[in-house]
């Protein structure tokens, strides 16, 4: 198997993303990773992690980059020999398996839609996150599409189940649609006429609208609901998860007292913790492409890099996009 890995992608990139793929070198020593970007800059990211490139390693040179304030269409014009198309054409040449950037977000979803395209009836690709909460869930679309319609919502309902289904092993996923309240006639317009089209739908076990301040209940398995909502579910989520550990690790560091009470409960924080850990997880599967396309958190480090190598692994031997197809078609 060939992974394909945008090395210049992301806060920072590249020496993060490179050690990450050193990581996963040694874990996955039968997997090929194809590290794109500037090879004398990469180079230099070994010397500072005094390692040897593994020989399951190569490197495809390029000194063009998309930057996180590039304009989506950004790949597809000026910036077409940058790492990021580059990865995604050696996807499409069938010369790599699964392509992981924890670049541009908008960049990312343009290029992997023009280049790599859409599996045939998928009528939008959706980032699809997996929240850090107790009991995942998966929540689409997280950045991808602002704006989208009901018939959109409802296709990725169907999709999400299938990727919960065979990724987690979930039988008959709950799908949520995220919403300001419970009832049926609640939101928008859209996310209104989603709804009939969700309490209708015989291929999904729908389980209703659910508001905000539910999710940490995990009263769902998939989570449906347009791009701007969800990045905005998204950042709230680690925003909070970053702000809980960082005011737990204040009051324990007070005083003696409260370091001393600390310490019986320093193994359960930990694992507490580790709930809340998006690295975990790896990336985010942009869903209803062709090909397996990872899109990594923007300021990933090198364990997110590693975790999203497994996932694109899992990802091409659970043969999910193919099984995507023949339920949409």
């Amino acid at each position: 198997m060939r992974i394909a890995i945008d090395a210049m992608g992301g806060d920072n990139a590249p020496f993060e993303i490179v050690k990450g793929v050193d990581i996963a070198s040694k874990e996955y020593p039968n997997v090929q990773i194809i590290l794109v970007g500037n090879k004398d800059k990469i180079e230099d990211c070994y010397k500072q992690l005094d390692a040897c490139m593994a020989e399951n390693i190569a490197v495809v040179h390029t000194d063009v980059a998309v930057t996180m304030e590039d304009d989506p269409m950004v790949v597809m014009k000026e910036k077409n020999k940058s790492s990021m198309a580059i990865g995604l054409k050696l996807l499409c040449d069938n010369e790599a398996e699964a392509f992981i950037s924890a670049g541009n977000t908008g960049a990312l979803h343009t290029a992997s839609t023009l280049i790599v395209r859409k599996i045939h009836g998928v009528r939008r690709s959706a980032i699809a996150t997996v929240l850090p909460l107790k009991t995942p869930i998966l929540m689409l679309d997280s950045g991808a599409n602002p704006v989208v319609t009901a018939d959109i919502l409802n296709q990725w309902a169907i999709i999400g189940s299938s990727y919960v289904n065979l990724m987690f092993n979930v039988e008959k996923p709950r799908v949520g649609l995220l919403n300001n309240g419970t009832e049926e006639h609640k939101g928008t317009p859209v996310v209104a006429e989603a709804y009939q089209l969700l309490k209708a739908n015989e291929n999904i076990n729908f389980v209703g609208n659910i508001e905000s301040k539910e999710i940490p209940n995990c009263p769902c398995d998939v989570l449906i609901t347009d791009g701007f909502t969800g990045n905005i579910t998204l950042k709230l989520i680690e925003g909070f998860g970053s702000f809980m550990f960082s005011s737990l690790k204040e009051i324990f560091t007070t005083s003696f007292i409260t370091k001393m009470a600390f310490l019986p409960l320093k193994k359960h924080l930990k694992k507490f913790k580790k709930t809340f850990d998006a690295s975990e997880y790896g990336g985010a599967p942009l869903l209803g492409l062709k090909k397996p396309v990872i899109k990594a958190h923007g300021s990933s480090k090198a364990n997110d890099i590693k975790s999203a190598v497994r996932q694109a692994i899992q990802y091409c031997e659970s043969n999910i996009i193919d099984k995507i197809s023949n339920i949409l078609n």
